[in-house]
């Protein structure tokens, strides 16, 4: 039985658009890179359970914060994710002049953008950073800081 060569083409077709869609659904380029960890400054632990999530940024931004000045373009906060003392992820998130324009207004954390990393630092494209954004714009009086409200209390040791 010979299937006409339409139908392979329609088929083709489908499984490429079935595939692009969900891979959309799923990863997403961003301007986000890595940063130097070792240069950040670990201002917070949030504890859930078995989660704990150290959270860390720029001298720059601890004082821009704690000035009660917006948080400077080229800022990085990263979440450093630990599931039952396993170091599970790193989220981050970048901040960087004009791109809140790579996106929809609806979807914008104004100049923020955010990436998931594996452990090994390269990018997870398993997870959907418009699922961070979302999430985000709840803090925009806040510099869409889930934590940044603990800066001020910073005194060299992490406020938890």
């Amino acid at each position: 039985m010979q299937i006409p060569v339409f139908r392979i083409a329609w088929m083709t077709l489908s499984i490429i658009v079935i595939l692009a869609v969900g891979w959309q659904v799923h990863a997403e380029t961003t301007r986000v890179r890595f940063p130097e960890v070792d240069k950040l400054v670990h201002y917070t632990t949030v504890r859930r359970g078995n989660v704990t999530e150290h959270i860390m940024t720029t001298p720059e931004a601890m004082t821009a914060i704690k000035d009660r000045q917006p948080v400077p373009a080229g800022t990085h906060f990263v979440l450093v994710d630990y599931r039952d003392g396993k170091l599970f992820r790193y989220f981050v998130m970048e901040k960087g002049d004009g791109w809140g324009a790579d996106y929809d207004a609806r979807r914008r954390t104004g100049d923020w953008q955010f990436q998931w990393f594996w452990p090994d630092r390269t990018i997870n494209t398993n997870e959907n950073t418009a699922r961070c954004q979302s999430c985000h714009q709840s803090q925009s009086s806040s510099e869409y800081l889930f934590t940044g409200y603990r800066i001020p209390r910073f005194d060299g040791a992490p406020v938890e």
